[in-house]
């Protein structure tokens, strides 16, 4: 489905020599080395750049949503979607600050924003069904919705992106992000469930019950990461996934945002272990869950910010850190250079 090649590590040794011999005591720059090793792997070992970076917002609807499992309706989407074309939104003011270029993707909105301009439309529908009264979606919207993913990132890396980044919007997604973990982790769906927009004890403790009864309702056909998305998953969720299989493909590296994009990024690797390679994790949010995620995938974050807002809004304040990581392996001196003798 996606031809992913592994990163190649024949270059290790020379590129641990470059960056050990910046002037700097060994590994004094911690995690930027780390991810500096990966950036020299993903993008080339002389002179690893990020060009174009893109973030790119995946928004739908969610069936589940319904039943009461957020503080807010569904048409907040909608709302939100607007906020993010007319540039009021959080990740709007992050997205400005460091310089990543948003686009908005409309995967299947309840009420679809005709004559909008900012959308980019690939809509599977107008939400899925509820998970835990039925699949969420056929598995052929899975494949079609990988399909116009794949599209997207090829036009990106025909424009000279090699990093984007993945947010989403959609009321009710967490829950779809908590039955995935844990049928992928294959745990109780109450030690996936969290708070999600700031629900109260009452709200949590339904939103548990749901998410058990999606699992238990759909327990014999979550054998594939395909099935996992067609009856758990949200329209974003599936394109987050092609997204980020594409993007590998095509030797791009890949942030990933908080808790419901770590879920798409574990099916992702379900489907093919080698994009791991390409996944920088921008943050862990503050959602319960996400550190788990993190230890399934061992995954480290370059931020810790106690956030919990999506968006993409964790994805985009690590740009600068991967930023960082490229500028001093690229530019900063050697003990030669420097004339320094250690």
């Amino acid at each position: 489905m996606f031809d992913i090649s592994p990163v190649s590590h024949e270059f290790d040794e020379e590129i641990q020599h470059k960056i050990d011999n910046k002037t700097k005591p060994l590994g004094a720059l911690g995690e930027l080395e780390n991810l500096a090793m990966q950036l020299a792997r993903v993008l080339g070992k002389d002179k690893p750049e990020i060009i174009k970076p893109k973030l790119l917002i995946f928004a739908a609807d969610h069936g589940i949503a319904a039943s009461g499992v957020s503080i807010a309706p569904s048409d907040v989407t909608t709302q939100m979607v607007m906020n993010f074309i007319k540039g009021g939104a959080a990740i709007n003011v992050f997205c400005r600050q460091v310089g990543f270029e948003l686009e908005v993707i409309d995967c299947g909105i309840l009420q679809p924003l005709e004559g909008v301009e900012g959308i980019i439309e690939q809509r599977l529908g107008a939400g899925t069904k509820p998970i835990h009264q039925q699949a969420a979606m056929t598995l052929g919207a899975v494949k079609q919705g990988f399909e116009m993913a794949r599209n997207r990132i090829e036009y990106h890396h025909q424009q000279g992106t090699n990093l984007i980044a993945l947010g989403e919007m959609g009321i009710g997604n967490t829950s779809s992000a908590a039955a995935i973990m844990a049928s992928i982790m294959n745990i109780k769906g109450s030690e996936c469930v969290g708070r999600g927009t700031g629900i109260d004890a009452a709200t949590l403790k339904r939103k548990q019950l749901l998410v058990e009864q999606a699992l238990h309702l759909h327990q014999p056909e979550l054998t594939s990461p395909m099935n996992i998305l067609a009856c758990l998953g949200g329209f974003e969720i599936v394109q987050m996934t092609g997204a980020m299989l594409a993007a590998a493909e095509r030797k791009m590296l890949v942030v990933v945002d908080g808790f419901i994009a770590t879920a798409a990024a574990m099916v992702a690797v379900q489907i093919n272990e080698n994009v791991r390679d390409y996944m920088i994790f921008g943050h862990q949010s503050d959602e319960r869950g996400h550190c788990l995620m993190m230890e399934y995938l061992q995954a480290r974050p370059l931020l810790t910010l106690s956030m919990r807002l999506g968006e993409g809004t964790g994805a985009a304040l690590a740009l600068p850190i991967i930023q960082a990581a490229a500028g001093f392996y690229n530019e900063m001196a050697s003990f030669s250079d420097a004339g320094i003798e250690i």
